[in-house]
């Protein structure tokens, strides 16, 4: 496949994972679907918005570039119809470093709060608080019963599967992310040194570069 094409499939790929990222951390903001009556009620490590910058925001813009790579200009420059190209690669491999860096931070924000569980109703005198430690309740279930109902109702061990569920679903993006980041850097860097394996056309040349 050409360089241009393999970049354009993975921005395609990106894009969607990128918005998925985003609603996943926005709901976060809603502990178990309702609203939090003050912040306190949430993780920290929501606020780090591990998902809407790192995995998204910041990755839309890696994304448009690798989308655009296919129909970039080839005529190139200073007579070089394989310039533009080159060029176009070599640029592919710094936005690919931004979004693997986004990716990076998204998965270490949503491994920590993964590991701290969630914040969660412990009782009248304590409130709210991290109710687990070192990912123990991870490996023993049994022990979610530290969370119980709150004031309003609200029974605060789905809180626990809540967050559990959407910061995997976040931890497995940021992976996914930054394995096609890599790849496009490696991509990127054989086009750069190669060229793609065509021309678009332009400057009377349909062959190899």
């Amino acid at each position: 496949m050409c360089s241009g094409g393999c970049a354009k499939c993975l921005g395609i790929t990106l894009i969607p994972l990128a918005i998925l990222s985003v609603l996943a951390n926005i709901l976060l903001f809603f502990p178990a679907g309702s609203v939090a009556e003050n912040n306190e009620h949430i993780s920290r490590e929501v606020f780090c918005l591990g998902g809407l910058l790192g995995s998204g925001i910041l990755m839309i813009f890696p994304a448009l570039v690798f989308l655009g790579m296919k129909n970039n200009d080839c005529c190139g420059c200073c007579g070089n119809e394989s310039c533009g190209k080159r060029f176009a690669m070599f640029s592919s491999i710094l936005f690919a470093a931004i979004g693997f860096t986004g990716a990076a931070y998204n998965f270490i924000v949503s491994a920590v709060a993964i590991h701290n569980g969630p914040i969660c109703y412990v009782g009248p005198l304590r409130g709210w608080e991290y109710a687990f430690k070192d990912g123990d309740y991870l490996r023993d279930k049994t022990i979610w019963n530290r969370c119980l109902k709150d004031t309003s109702g609200l029974d605060t061990k789905v809180i626990i599967t809540w967050n559990l569920t959407l910061f995997c679903i976040l931890l497995i993006i940021g992976l996914v992310q930054g394995v096609l980041c890599a790849i496009q850097a490696i991509n990127g860097l054989i086009g750069t040194i190669c060229g793609d394996c065509k021309c678009c056309g332009c400057c009377g040349n349909d062959g190899p570069v």
